[in-house]
């Protein structure tokens, strides 16, 4: 029987091994597929709120904390979207030295062919003619222009297809393991000409998630805040060297533009359009000192005048400000039976523990700060026979607080689903003399 029992749980080991290995074999455009975990996000986390888009996701800007989802982690064409990716690309070669503002650029021959198409979004690029990369960058942020995407793409990777790689390990260093990328300005593969991906589809087209699209804002935020400067710009004008193309912002949630709504201070981020995803927009918007990031993928575009996938964001904003408070959870903070952790040979027998970091939370308007429950753990490194090995010292850092709110689930970016706080001490425990550890030890023996 013990024979067989084994047998069992090695098939059932080998099993489980071949199909994770047959999942994480199949590659969607130079990425792995994502593996689904418990932990993935609802469908859709609010049915009150009714969006006419194919996706979306709301999430706070700092901490990465989910606030709406609906179908955010199918893969979908994301069009110009993709050009954030691009950016950040860009902004970490300037970070890194590879490229400067000043730097003047020659357009390469396949991004000069895609700026003359006029019914793509361009600033139509010269030949003969160079332009700074921080003209080109503004240019792609601003009026998303496709020929002025791809000059930077080419400056950074020395070739497209290098760039695409280059996306596509970045999108996996975020975590992002779903995507398909062929093209750094959004088009579909065969729209850029001789600088097609090679052994890919004509009509392949960049895929991300409303999650994907979520992680990549955030980390442009977090690494980059300068991009806000230029995302915030409702119009511009691009020098060609012997005449001016002016730009208007596609993003006509800004002030001053179409679908500009003053109780929302949007300042960014990107449009996106095409046939196969229709009107997609990432915004962020930052009221009463809390950033937003806002995705919608595959809003209505029955029109160039089409408003809806901003009207969508609104929203979605509004719902997020309207329906959730913002708590802050200061450093030092201890919570209702997870208060303490026990001492092994201390003068004292229990540590009092809090948090050594702070962080913030949205609250739904049903629940409040009385709804926040822990639970500790220490740090087993620490320990000794059930116990933190004493002495410790004050503030020093003994194991995680995992907190929870009551009658609210809680979803991160990362995939946490719950707030991870370092935990610790309150007070010094000084190690106890040896003659009370032999009097607990004789009191433990007749206490049995």
């Amino acid at each position: 029987m013990k024979l067989f029992k084994s047998l069992k749980k090695t098939m059932i080991a080998l099993i489980a091994g071949v199909t994770v290995s047959t999942a994480a074999a199949a590659g969607i455009g130079g990425l792995s597929v994502q593996k689904v975990s418990a932990d993935s996000l609802p469908q859709q986390t609010d049915s009150n709120l009714n969006l006419d888009v194919k996706a979306a996701i709301a999430v706070d800007a700092k901490t990465g904390q989910i606030l709406y989802a609906k179908n955010a982690e199918q893969a979908l064409p994301v069009a110009s979207m993709a050009k954030l990716m691009t950016v950040y690309l860009v902004l970490q070669a300037i970070k890194n030295g590879k490229l400067s503002w000043n730097q003047e650029i020659l357009p390469d021959a396949a991004s000069q062919k895609v700026s003359q198409d006029t019914q793509l979004s361009n600033v139509p690029l010269k030949a003969d003619h160079k332009y700074t990369v921080k003209a080109l960058y503004q240019a792609t942020l601003i009026y998303s222009a496709n020929g002025a995407a791809m000059a930077l793409a080419n400056a950074v990777g020395g070739t497209h297809k290098n760039f695409i790689d280059m996306m596509r390990k970045e999108a996996r260093k975020m975590g992002i393991n779903d995507a398909e990328i062929y093209t750094a300005n959004g088009l579909a593969n065969d729209e850029v000409f001789d600088a097609k991906y090679p052994g890919a589809s004509d009509n392949a087209e960049n895929k991300f998630s409303a999650k994907d699209m979520a992680i990549i804002s955030q980390r442009l935020i977090e690494d980059y805040p300068e991009v806000l400067e230029t995302t915030k710009i409702t119009r511009m004008k691009f020098n060609n060297g012997t005449d001016e193309t002016t730009m208007e912002n596609w993003n006509w949630m800004l002030p001053g533009l179409a679908k500009a709504y003053s109780e929302l201070p949007v300042d960014g981020l990107k449009t996106g359009t095409s046939d196969s995803a229709g009107a997609c927009f990432t915004g962020t918007v930052n009221k009463d000192g809390h950033r937003l990031i806002t995705v919608v993928l595959g809003a209505k575009h029955d029109s160039q005048e089409d408003l809806s996938r901003f009207v969508e964001t609104q929203k979605l904003m509004s719902y997020c400000y309207n329906s959730y408070s913002y708590e802050t959870i200061k450093a030092g903070k201890s919570f209702k039976n997870a208060a303490s952790l026990p001492v092994y040979h201390g003068k004292d027998l229990k540590v009092a523990v809090s948090s050594k970091n702070g962080t913030d939370v949205w609250l739904k308007s049903s629940v409040s700060s009385a709804n926040l429950v822990a639970k500790l753990s220490g740090d087993k490194k620490l320990y000794k026979d059930g116990g933190l090995v004493a002495p410790l010292k004050k503030g020093q850092t003994v194991g995680e607080l995992s907190v929870k709110v009551k009658g609210q689930d809680l979803y991160y970016l990362d995939g946490a689903t719950s707030i991870k706080l370092k935990a610790k001490t309150d007070k010094a425990v000084d190690k106890a003399n040896i003659f009370v550890i032999a009097w607990r030890a004789i009191k433990g023996v007749f206490n049995r």
